[in-house]
């Protein structure tokens, strides 16, 4: 029985000498051919040394490594499950995870010390995987894998607690490749790099997973690294790149950007958060248009884009629903939401995850039959563009009033002194909560200048109280600016003597 969820054989036939992956810094590359010839050896050599079989867990605790990629291969073909860690995270947390997925082997890079495990799963070096590229193997693996098996546990990073572990099967896969390249111009000619970890599934599944679907061409970065990125685009003239704001921000402000011809993209993938106009102008003025979109972990994650032709006119949108993604707003009384409403986003379709990692109660609070319950709130306008006002968790309540520190963030922007900006709640004597407001500018604009800015973008509630300016904003591992941690230092702040 032929396995159809396996691309890499079937890329092996079609064009064999073509190249998969590349590493921009040693040059080393592997085709179509190679990835398959060592997905086949090195499933053969984790049945027989380590029994390992369909459903059987394997982590990755690692930077970007295009090794991991020849693992992707093996997780098609046998039915594995691939569990990426975040190498970032502390002995305990790794160990946590390990335990809860209960791996039978993790492979790891050395930029990790694991001494503090006490873990019983064995360890082997990521690196060796490559001793397999030159070896033969059977061809043909008949695992009774259904589109429904999971192919990672994906783990979040939960707000409380242990992070809930994503069941991201081979179907999810399948329909958010098909959903990515119905939206994005994407075949076997693209070339795209990669710079998103692949702890990740931005790093897995916005452009590497459906690019090598399509049996194109990815650059891999083991991390983002603004001027490697910029003359990586001009160099091997990328036809797409997927960032977030702050990496393009950061691209914009080198002084080697100004000269850089980055023509050949045919846009830039944004996701993330809202990107803002006068940072969507600049790359226009380089003739590279933006394409903003929206992601869950949970389903897709691909799910809405916006086309470059309309990132002006519907300025804050995530556009409109892929091809095969379903979308509605649910009200606070259950029923779907008129026009422009806030309420929550419910995604529905073939990407939907099956549910969390031994986690029945979550996940039945998480679906709704059909739906996904997202935990965004969002509007739908009347041309069905869709705009998110913020994580629901991220909502304070001002004087009985709703506040969406994402809609306020976004006005913030539009300031010509702002660069980034976070807002958080903070306590107020009369109204309960209030925004207080940390801004990156130059130069800083006056606090009272900066109110009546506000009054002309926003309604009077949702005016920060307070504002601080900071000379940077800490970021999360993917880039983003991370909210988690300033509301945790400004507590701190607030509760010192």
């Amino acid at each position: 029985m032929f396995n159809t969820f396996d691309w890499f054989n079937k890329w092996a036939d079609y064009h064999p000498n073509k190249t998969a992956v590349k590493d921009p810094v040693s040059g080393r590359s592997l085709t179509y051919k190679e990835i398959d010839t060592a997905a086949n050896a090195l499933a053969q050599h984790l049945r027989e040394r380590y029994q390992m079989a369909m459903g059987d867990r394997v982590a990755i605790i690692a930077e970007n490594h295009l090794a991991q990629v020849i693992l992707f291969a093996v997780a098609q073909k046998t039915g594995i499950i691939l569990v990426p860690i975040n190498f970032r995270l502390a002995s305990k947390e790794m160990e946590a995870l390990l335990t809860d997925s209960q791996c039978k082997l993790a492979y790891t890079d050395g930029c990790v010390d694991l001494k503090d495990l006490t873990t019983k799963t064995e360890f082997a070096d990521l690196a060796s995987v490559y001793n397999f590229t030159e070896k033969e193997a059977p061809l043909a693996f008949e695992p009774q894998l259904t589109e429904d098996a999971p192919l990672f546990i994906l783990y979040t990073s939960g707000t409380t607690g242990l992070p809930k572990g994503i069941l991201y099967t081979h179907k999810m896969l399948f329909w958010n490749s098909i959903n990515t390249t119905q939206s994005l111009l994407i075949n076997n000619d693209t070339v795209t790099l990669n710079c998103m970890p692949l702890f990740h599934t931005g790093g897995w599944n916005v452009l590497l997973t459906p690019v090598l679907h399509r049996g194109g061409t990815v650059i891999m970065f083991k991390k983002f690294d603004a001027l490697a990125v910029l003359n990586c685009i001009v160099e091997e003239r990328l036809d797409l790149f997927m960032a977030v704001p702050t990496m393009l921000k950061m691209m914009a402000e080198l002084p080697e950007f100004t000269r850089a011809d980055i023509s050949c993209l045919h846009y830039i993938v944004v996701g993330g958060e809202s990107m803002p106009l006068n940072l969507i102008e600049t790359f226009h003025r380089k003739n590279v248009p933006i394409r903003q979109g929206y992601g869950l972990t949970e389903a897709g994650p691909n799910l809405t884009s916006l086309h470059q032709d309309d990132a002006h006119r519907k300025q804050g949108s995530i556009g409109k629903p892929n091809f095969y993604v379903d979308v509605k707003i649910l009200g606070e009384d259950g029923n779907e939401a008129p026009t422009d409403t806030p309420g929550e986003i419910l995604i529905g379709g073939p990407m939907v995850m099956p549910g969390y990692w031994k986690n029945p109660e979550t996940t039945k609070a998480a679906k709704m039959g059909h739906w996904l319950r997202t935990g965004d709130i969002g509007r739908m306008d009347d041309e069905g563009f869709i705009y998110i006002m913020d994580r629901k968790k991220n909502m304070y309540i001002s004087g009985g009033e709703n506040v969406y520190p994402a809609e306020v963030e976004r006005a913030l922007l539009q300031h010509p002194n702002i660069r980034e900006a976070v807002v958080i709640a903070g306590p107020h004597k009369k109204w309960g909560e209030c925004g207080v407001a940390f801004l990156v500018a130059e130069p800083q604009p006056d606090k009272e200048e900066l109110k009546s800015f506000c009054k002309t973008h926003l309604a009077k509630f949702k005016i920060p109280s307070e504002f601080y300016f900071v000379k940077n904003i800490p970021k999360n591992e993917t880039g983003k600016l991370d909210r988690k941690r300033v509301k945790s230092d400004f507590l701190k702040q607030q509760l010192t003597p």
